[in-house]
């Protein structure tokens, strides 16, 4: 900041009357728009760029681009991900030299001296995304500018400018969220599904539901609800595969191995595989439910998504569609692949107590468990076992059995 009490003579001479940045000035562009189908970059990334050149200085022009076509709710990490086919098949008429984390990381090596973007929320939705950006790039002496902010007055004044506009766009960003989610919310309850069908169902446009008025905010997209595959054999081959984990007790490769060996009565595209299998015997939607919000596919890891509690689920008030199982067959079916998966986890112990149960005609089934035991119902009562379960706990688990049969 220049002085306005100057002093009583010309001082402009001396070697330190202004402190000057030995640097070249070297301004870069950052953008972002948020998705290629609901927007157009092509037209959205120019008219950025005409604003943000409104703070370069006379005569100068910006040395690099950087852009994304990404949510602005994503770290700088997981931006610019996309394969560079994809921004070439855009046809943005400005080039791009990477995207936000690319920023981040050569401003250093590159020399940059200022980031000029249209206003704050084209760096990130997130204020602390925003404010981490920032601080990186003020390490490197690197000044954000957004053209949205007034020039002139304090910095005090400047910052509150600038926080006040972060606040907005994490607030924006959060209504969407809450929205959206009430939006999925009520495509569920309503009966309509979300994603591909499970294997034993197709889709079908449902005629009675609410069309809303075309175009009004973008294209229209029917709702679809799940009906039985045309195919009778693949109700049958689910229907099969969740018994046999239910009833017998079945690991997943002894089920592939049995519905792979009658494959005229157990039909399928290219084989049975394990995810499948799993994936069919967990799905509630077998159920005749609806049901939304199993996974959290936004983790903050790319390529992951992470199951979220069955207390967060969110369930139609009735059955929608034709059940392959019941609820509480399915449940049965849950308690039984949690206890083959702690039977592994524990050695096979609990594998041995299944065995010696079924040659008995009982079942053993997960009732509850904590942090050290676990209890389990076994034919027509209820034991507690620690975790993990000793040898001779085992033992002792089928005598008992023997004796009581």
């Amino acid at each position: 900041m220049t002085s306005p009490f100057g002093s009583p003579i010309d001082l402009s001479d001396l070697p330190n009357f202004k402190r000057t940045d030995l640097r070249p000035r070297r301004a870069v562009f950052v953008g972002r728009v948020s998705t290629k189908d609901n927007q157009n970059p092509a037209s959205s990334i120019p008219r950025q760029v005409v604003l943000a050149s409104q703070r370069l200085e006379p005569g100068e022009e910006f040395a690099a681009y950087f852009w994304d076509v990404e949510s602005g709710m994503l770290p700088p990490e997981l931006r610019g991900l996309g394969p560079q086919e994809m921004y070439d098949a855009l046809a943005v008429p400005v080039p791009r030299d990477g995207g936000l984390q690319d920023l981040v990381d050569r401003a250093e090596s590159t020399g940059v001296t200022h980031v000029l973007a249209e206003r704050g929320d084209r760096l990130a939705r997130a204020m602390l995304t925003s404010l981490t950006v920032e601080h990186a790039l003020e390490q490197f002496g690197v000044e954000v500018v957004y053209a949205n902010e007034p020039t002139g007055g304090t910095e005090s004044g400047r910052l509150r400018t600038r926080r006040y506009g972060q606040v907005d766009a994490e607030v924006y960003r959060t209504v969407m969220m809450e929205q959206s989610l009430g939006g999925q919310v009520q495509h569920t309850v309503g009966g309509w599904n979300h994603g591909y069908p499970p294997y034993p169902y197709t889709v079908v446009v449902d005629q009675d539901a609410p069309v809303r008025e075309k175009e009004r905010f973008g294209a229209v997209r029917p709702k679809r609800k799940l009906v039985p595959h045309p195919d009778p054999r693949r109700f049958d081959a689910a229907r099969e595969l969740c018994r046999l984990r239910r009833e017998e007790h079945l690991k997943c490769a002894d089920i592939i191995a049995i519905l792979a060996s009658e494959p005229d009565r157990y039909p399928i595209e290219g084989r049975w595989t394990h995810g499948l299998v799993e994936g069919l015997i967990a799905n509630p939607k077998l159920t005749g439910f609806q049901v939304y919000n199993r996974r959290a596919t936004r983790t903050g890891r790319a390529g992951f998504s992470r199951w979220n509690p069955v207390s967060e689920w969110v369930w139609s008030p009735g059955t929608v569609h034709e059940p392959v199982v019941s609820v509480e067959e399915w449940k049965q079916a849950q308690e039984v692949t949690a206890g083959l998966r702690a039977g592994s986890q524990d050695g096979g112990r609990l594998l041995r107590i299944r065995a010696a149960a079924r040659q008995l005609g009982l079942t053993v089934t997960t009732v509850s468990s904590s942090g050290t035991h676990t209890l389990y119902r076994i034919g027509g009562r209820q034991v507690a076992l620690p975790t993990p379960i000793p040898d001779v706990i085992v033992q002792q688990v089928i005598d008992d059995m023997g004796r009581t049969t």
